[in-house]
């Protein structure tokens, strides 16, 4: 019988894209600071200047806790074709 072994196994996977235009650069930023978003919901930080809480509040005008103003944002970026629905 053989021996078993507590190896792991990596593989690279290349995951890149590429940006083209304003306004793809714009849907990445948007997304990021859905992410950003997302990570503070879970009382993490994405970086130590302003959250992304507030970053989203303050160039949308949404207002509410982190989960509603989340839970608009995320309409938002469905409405303009940014975020698909999930399936």
């Amino acid at each position: 019988m053989p021996e078993k072994t507590n190896t792991l196994i990596f593989m690279e996977i290349d995951m890149g894209f590429m940006l083209q235009g304003k306004d793809q650069m714009l849907g990445a930023r948007l997304l990021t600071m859905r992410a950003g978003l997302q990570l503070e919901l879970k009382g993490l930080r994405m970086s130590r200047g302003v959250s992304c809480y507030a970053l989203v509040k303050q160039e949308t005008g949404l207002k509410g806790s982190k989960q509603k103003v989340y839970d608009q944002f995320e309409v938002m970026l469905k409405e303009a074709g940014v975020l698909r629905d999930e399936q």
